[in-house]
This record gives C-alpha cells, sequence and structure tokens, in this order.
C-alpha cells in the first residue's frame, strides 16, 4: 500500500501540467442523479501539494509506529490507511455535500487513535474533546450546505463558480444577509479545524495524548483542513461576507499570536509547546488568507505546507526523545547537548524552522504574509512581526532549557543518540525544510492560477 501510494504520488507530479487551468485528473461520476448529486474529484496547483504532503506523512506514521505501537497493530494501521484515504477525498472533491462527509468522516478514526492508542490517563478526555468541539461546528456545515443546496438546486463547486462568475452586473448569487449566515456557518467548523481562537481548546489536549503518528497527522495534515475550506469555499463563494468580516478575524487572530505566545512561554509538556506554538502559525494563515491579495493568499497556502513539515518533524523527535527517557516534562531534561549531539543539531535546525529563520521554508510564507498585511493594514504588520519576537522568545528558551545547562544524570537511564535509522527518518524534513526555504519559486509557481481564480471573485 506504501509503495502504490509513493508511485502514485510521483506519478501525479510528474504528470501535473502547472499551465492548465482550471483542474486536472477531473472524474465525475453519479452519485445520485435525480438529486443533482455527482462524485466529482479533481487536482489544481494547490489541492496537488496537499495530497502529496498527505502521502508523505502517512508514510512517517508507519514509520514511527512500527515498534512503538504494541497493541492491537492490525487495526491501529486500518486507522491510518482509513484517515489517508479520507483526507485524499477532502483535498480533491468539488461537491461540497461530499467534501462534508469526507471532512466529518475523519472524526471517528481520530477519535479512536486517540482514545485507544492515546500515551496518557486523560487520553479518553481529550478524544471526546476533539469529537464534541468538531461536532457542533459541523451542525451549522451541514445547515449552509442544505441552504445553498434549497437555492441553487446543487452543491458543486464548478457550477457554483460559474453561477458567481455569471453574475457580472454587480449581483452576487448569495444575498448579503445569506453570504453573512452561510459565511459564519462554513467558518464555524473550520475554524475548530484551525483551530482559531478562542475555539483552540480542544487540539493541546489532543497533542499531549495522542501517539506520536496522531500529533503528526493532527498538526501535519487535519490543521490544514480549516485552511484549504476558507481557500477553496468561503473566499470564492462569500466574497462580501469576508470583506465585511475581515476586521473581526483580524483582531481574533493577532489575538491568537499574542495568547499562544504568552501561554506557551508558561507550558512545561514539550508537545503542548509545539501545539500552542502550531495555533499561533496558524492565525498567520488566517490573516494571510483574508487579506485578499495575491501576496497574502500565496503566503498563506505556503506556510500550511511549511508548517506541516516542520510540525511533523518536532513531534517525530519529542516522539524519539519520549521513547528514550518516557517523559516529556521539561524539568526532567538538560544539558543533553553533551550526550546527544546529533539530536540536538537536528533540534535546533527544527527550532529555527519554527520560528521563520532566514532560509527556512516558514521564513518564505510569513513574509509573504507580512506583505500583504503592510499593504492592507500597517498597524496589523506591525503586531503580527511582533508576534515573531514571542515565537523566538519561547522556542530559543525551550532548546536552552532542553540542551544547555548542567546535565542532570539521576533522571536519565541511558545516553542514546540518534541511530542512522532515525537520521535517515528525519533526513528528508530538513532536506525539504531547507530547499523550500532556498527555492520556493517551484513550489509558489503552483499556486497562481488558482489564487487568480479565487481572486476573480471580488
Amino acid at each position: 500500500m506504501l509503495i502504490f501510494l509513493f508511485t502514485a504520488s510521483v506519478g501525479l507530479l510528474f504528470f501535473f501540467d502547472p499551465f492548465s487551468f482550471p483542474f486536472q485528473f477531473e472524474i465525475i461520476l453519479p452519485w445520485i442523479p435525480y438529486l443533482n448529486l455527482f462524485y466529482h474529484i479533481a487536482l489544481d496547483g494547490v489541492s496537488l501539494w496537499f495530497v502529496l504532503l498527505t502521502n508523505f506523512l502517512l508514510l512517517y506514521c508507519v514509520l514511527v509506529s512500527w515498534e512503538s505501537v504494541q497493541i492491537r497493530q492490525k487495526a491501529y494501521f486500518i486507522l491510518l490507511f482509513v484517515i489517508n484515504f479520507l483526507l485524499l477525498h477532502v483535498f480533491s472533491l468539488l461537491d461540497i455535500f461530499l467534501f462534508f462527509l469526507s471532512f466529518e468522516a475523519i472524526l471517528i478514526p481520530m477519535f479512536i487513535l486517540i482514545g485507544v492508542w492515546g500515551s496518557r490517563d486523560r487520553k479518553i478526555v481529550a478524544a471526546y474533546k476533539f469529537f464534541f468541539y468538531t461536532f457542533i461546528g459541523s451542525i451549522f456545515f451541514l445547515l449552509a450546505i442544505l441552504s445553498i443546496y434549497s437555492q441553487v438546486g446543487s452543491t458543486d463547486l464548478v457550477v457554483l463558480w460559474s453561477l458567481c462568475q455569471r453574475n457580472t452586473s454587480g449581483f452576487s448569487l448569495f444575498t448579503f444577509e445569506r453570504q453573512t449566515f452561510l459565511f459564519l456557518a462554513f467558518m464555524a467548523s473550520f475554524a475548530v479545524k484551525l483551530p482559531m481562537f478562542p475555539l483552540h481548546l480542544w487540539l493541546p489536549e489532543a497533542h499531549v495524548e495522542a501517539s506520536t503518528a496522531g500529533s503528526v497527522l493532527l498538526a501535519g495534515i487535519l490543521l490544514k483542513m480549516g485552511g484549504y475550506g476558507i481557500f477553496r469555499f468561503v473566499l470564492p463563494l462569500f466574497s462580501d461576507a469576508v470583506v465585511f468580516f475581515y476586521p473581526l478575524v483580524y483582531c481574533l487572530s493577532l489575538l491568537a499570536v499574542f495568547y499562544t505566545g504568552l501561554t506557551t512561554l508558561r507550558q512545561i509538556d514539550l508537545k503542548k509547546i509545539i501545539a500552542y506554538s502550531s495555533v499561533g502559525h496558524m492565525a498567520y494563515v488566517v490573516l494571510g488568507l483574508f487579506s485578499n491579495t495575491f501576496q497574502g493568499i500565496e503566503g498563506a497556502i505556503f506556510l500550511m505546507l511549511s508548517h506541516g513539515i516542520v510540525s511533523s518533524a518536532l513531534f517525530i523527535s519529542v516522539g524519539l526523545l519520549y521513547d528514550r527517557y518516557k517523559t516529556r516534562i521539561l524539568f526532567y531534561y538538560g544539558g543533553l547537548v553533551q550526550m546527544l549531539p546529533l539530536f540536538s543539531g537536528n533540534y535546533l535546525f527544527l527550532t529555527l524552522a519554527n520560528l521563520g529563520f532566514p532560509g527556512t521554508s516558514s521564513f518564505i510564507g510569513e513574509f509573504l504574509v507580512f506583505l500583504s498585511l503592510f499593504v492592507v493594514s500597517p498597524l496589523a504588520c506591525l503586531l503580527a512581526c511582533l508576534g515573531v519576537v514571542l515565537s523566538a522568545c519561547y522556542s530559543i528558551w525551550l532548546y536552552n532549557r532542553l540542551f544547555f545547562g548542567p546535565l542532570k544524570v539521576r533522571f536519565y537511564l541511558l545516553f542514546a543518540d540518534l541511530q542512522w535509522r532515525e537520521c535517515l527518518l528525519l533526513l528528508p524534513f530538513l532536506y525539504l525544510i531547507l530547499i523550500l526555504g532556498i527555492y520556493p519559486s517551484y513550489l509558489l509557481f503552483y499556486f497562481e492560477n488558482p489564487i487568480l481564480l479565487v481572486l476573480n471573485s471580488y
């Protein structure tokens, strides 16, 4: 199965034509024809890279679980492949109703993954919190889809786009009042998945209790479903409501930047530190998506892909440390650079990537977002840049507490640096972070046509 996914990913990348507009590999099959519902999948320059990221991270979820998962292994790996199947549908479906079904179906295997294979006693609480936060938002999402279907008679995104573009006389497909309701309903679901402040409370708990593979899936790809949904559905269909609500969204996102930065400074659990930093990075993604500028949306998409790589590598590194010492509490660590030089060098590189150091992939995404913010609101740009200072503070302070200072020998049973297998496991992440930071234009080139299609709705 992994070999099939790898060859399919290489084939998609090889045969995809970035000049083709708007979609490729399109498949339309009848699902419920008398209700005008069709199974419609296709890829563009944005969804292609999320599909590739999904397959890439699934491979690593299998590898990091090879020895750590000792109970119900067959069921565990079946759940991983079910999640991968649903994620591939989320990033390729062009029918909103079928997107909703795949979007919400991921709840079930992730709930089981956290509740059964979680690492600590509060895993059941974390699983229920993840389930109910997402499920409540999904109710409004379903109501919005039914509202669209009652008016248009179709939930196909291409049909809705064509109807929106056909109204060149100044009239929108949806009235402003209906756009307001649809925007809030869609955002109720997408904001939980991102997650946006103040709907983020489920994320740190879920990360702490989940296994390493569960954390990689959550941070690497599941958080991106919310941003992808905003880009694919909210921005092109509800442009008037986006313009109306963007001050509110900006205020919440800037609050998230400062709140997560200050909250991360006082955390003592390694996974919680990475989880709260993820909320801050997703706040930058939202700022870029709602900037209504080409550079902002481009930077937001790039930052989502970059965060999927960086955060996944950080969680894998924390998992390797946990496998050695069976704790993630900072109090028990210190001076690891003396005994784990390879691991400390790897973690330093990932720390710099996480705070957006120049030359890494995160810097490119954040720079494009800040560039768009400066055009839209210089004050918002200034406040967002101050958030980078907080990010640098908690990242460098964490590294200092973890690797420098006195060596706490009494808490360590062994000193085992990275083995060759673990080095090979982390090397592709380091390579991708570096190559995307040095040569981002290869990836940005694919985003041009899909972003222009979204901006044409304004």
